[in-house]
């Protein structure tokens, strides 16, 4: 059913050498606690299984607000196309890795949520990184939940034990949606504070890392069967906190910089496709990490470009490069989860392989963090893509920026 090549459909798997788990964690449960998809290296595991893509079907109603559909019906067009997708990293398998891992926070653009970019997330996780992709709360996921306590008159008598199945018992999932432009609101007001909203998230998942890399026992509010004290720095090779990157798509492109700004742990960034709307000029010139932009050919605009060129710097390293044929839907997983022609109609592909445009993208990446982060690896073999050396790429942009606008 579907598209003619949909046995071709598929998110594709990490190139790396290791194998990719993944988990979820929340804490504490309400929206102000953090909440974040984990890859990581794991050991290899048949049996375990591989999670759903879209992990409940209010994801698809957030999705329907998002693009203003009708929800029931939009609903089952969703799961019609995308209900039977899995991401490629075992639930749950155990922590495995031969040496420390460097740690990437990843952050999602507007209407998505933290599921949706595994196929980057996965490949940075087989290639020995740990990535956490927050599930934002600022109202810019299509949906995302917390949870709340239920009133005393509906709790249960299990609370008295103190096992993290009594807290769920006595706890109630409360879904939050996408929030529109109202009416004649004006765009900016409301970006600027989602983007540091959505900074201090990105923050606040480092920090609950740093306290399961110290040994802090951590309570996940959702009942995952990962061991989380197996990232405990002790006698395992876990996380390596002294090589931290910030990475992102769309409005996660600019949480990125905002990110760089507000936390000088974070070493360097990538922002993919990046839109620069939500930012305030002022922190540009404060920001004094490396950044890597990363575009589509069809998305960017001189007002957007003129904006990352403000950060160019003599001293830091800031690079950008256009990968052609490629849109903004580009970076996402509903790329590879099309056929052709839904896919061009409702612009989830471009003109490129998706999978060589994710290719270009993650190498490049990679490259990049190794510089930036001192890794000693073997990405530096794809030095070249950050100029943007290969037939697929641009360096620097395709947008004629007029002079007068620099």
């Amino acid at each position: 059913m579907g598209s003619s090549c949909s046995n071709h459909l598929g998110i594709p798997p990490g190139n790396g050498p290791n194998a990719v788990g993944c988990t979820d964690f929340m804490m504490d449960h309400t929206a102000e606690g953090t909440f974040f998809r984990l890859y990581y290296p794991c050991q290899e595991m048949e049996s375990a299984g591989k999670p759903d893509w879209v992990p409940y079907k209010e994801y698809f109603n957030g999705l329907a607000d998002f693009m203003k559909m009708n929800r029931a019906l939009s609903e089952r067009i969703f799961n019609y196309l995308f209900g039977s997708f899995k991401i490629p990293a075992y639930l749950d398998a155990p922590f495995k890795s031969n040496e420390k891992c460097p740690v990437i926070i990843f952050s999602h653009g507007l209407g998505a949520f933290r599921t949706l970019y595994s196929a980057i997330c996965a490949e940075m996780a087989s290639q020995g990184f740990i990535v956490a992709s927050v599930e934002h709360r600022d109202q810019s996921a299509s949906a995302t939940y917390y949870f709340c306590e239920k009133p005393e008159s509906e709790r249960s008598n299990a609370s008295l034990t103190k096992s993290s199945g009594a807290t769920q018992q006595n706890l109630v999932k409360e879904w939050m949606y996408y929030r529109a432009l109202q009416h004649g609101e004006s765009e900016f007001p409301l970006r600027n504070k989602q983007v540091k909203q959505r900074a201090d998230e990105c923050i606040l998942a480092l920090d609950k890392l740093t306290e399961i890399n110290s040994g802090i026992s951590v309570q996940n509010v959702l009942e995952t069967h990962f061991d989380w004290s197996t990232l405990k720095d002790s006698c395992h090779n876990s996380m390596d906190l002294c090589r931290i990157a910030v990475m992102g798509h769309s409005f996660g492109g600019a949480t990125v910089i905002e990110a760089l700004c507000k936390e000088v742990k974070f070493k360097c960034g990538v922002a993919l496709d990046s839109w620069m709307t939500p930012l305030d000029d002022e922190i540009f010139p404060r920001v004094k990490q490396p950044i890597f932009f990363i575009n589509s050919e069809k998305f960017q605009w001189a007002g957007n470009i003129s904006r990352m060129k403000k950060l160019d710097s003599a001293v830091i390293q800031r690079k950008m490069i256009t990968i052609r044929g490629t849109v903004h839907q580009s970076f996402p997983d509903f790329t590879f989860l099309t056929g052709n022609w839904i896919g061009k109609l409702m612009k989830l592909k471009g003109e490129i392989d998706p999978e060589l445009a994710i290719d270009l993208c993650n190498k490049a990446t990679l490259a990049f963090l190794q510089r930036h982060l001192g890794l000693e690896k073997n990405f530096n073999q794809w030095d070249p893509l950050i100029n943007g050396e290969d037939e697929n790429l641009i360096p620097g942009t395709n947008v004629n920026l007029l002079q007068s606008a620099i």
